[in-house]
């Protein structure tokens, strides 16, 4: 039997994306963050979101904002204000078990571009499982690593850069700064909704600044 139109309407809005502009102006709201801003290490200053600093643990500070969606375009600008450094930014979404995790790292190094597949399994004898991890707490299942190879790019300069991020079904295209750096990946757990973004900041003391943070539905 068909299902009603109201109940389509609630399944297709629960995976509809909310758009963000964020451009860290006058009428920057913070509440929008899951990172209580200001904090120790990030900050807004002169219009840019500005981290710097150790996280005083095992992680670099990091900075993270809630989505929500499927096909997702995704795209913010970052930049470097001292030599060195490195920037990660996290996809996570659902693991396709009843929790959520990591999806997608786009590792930004002064070297170059590395890209990590997070999926998920129940099964413990898995070939890619990630080492001394142990199963989620609330689905069981196990992380999984695909860690690609470092893609030669040379991102040495500290000058503004843009990533974007295109989802659509199982596929995504990755791109820096237009057609600088472009890659595109299938895999079957990037069709699962979007909940958080994550930039995890090795910027210095000096710091990384980023910027016009965008997220849309993508266009059929």
């Amino acid at each position: 039997m068909p299902r009603p139109l109201f109940a389509l309407l609630l399944i297709s809005s629960s995976f509809a994306a909310e758009p963000i502009h964020e451009t860290f102006g006058p009428d920057f709201d913070a509440k929008r963050f899951l990172t209580p801003i200001p904090n120790k290490n990030t900050n807004v200053r002169d219009g840019v979101l500005w981290t710097r600093g150790s996280g005083g643990g095992k992680y670099p500070p990091m900075v993270y904002l809630p989505v929500e969606g499927k096909d997702l375009t995704i795209s913010f600008r970052y930049q470097h204000l001292e030599r060195g450094g490195w920037l990660w930014f996290f996809v996570d979404g659902d693991d396709g078990f009843g929790s959520e995790d990591h999806m997608l790292r786009v590792k930004l190094l002064r070297e170059g571009i590395q890209l990590e597949v997070d999926a998920h399994t129940k099964d413990p004898q898995h070939p890619l499982l990630q080492k001394n991890r142990p199963p989620d707490k609330k689905s069981g299942a196990y992380r999984l690593n695909e860690v690609f190879p470092l893609e030669k790019v040379d991102l040495t300069a500290n000058t503004w850069r843009e990533v974007k991020l295109v989802f659509r079904g199982e596929e995504v295209i990755i791109s820096l700064d237009g057609q600088k750096w472009s890659k595109t990946l299938t895999r079957p757990n990037f069709n699962a909704a979007k909940r958080k973004l994550l930039w995890m900041q090795n910027g210095g003391e000096t710091g990384i600044e980023i910027d016009d943070i965008r997220l849309t539905q993508t266009t059929p």
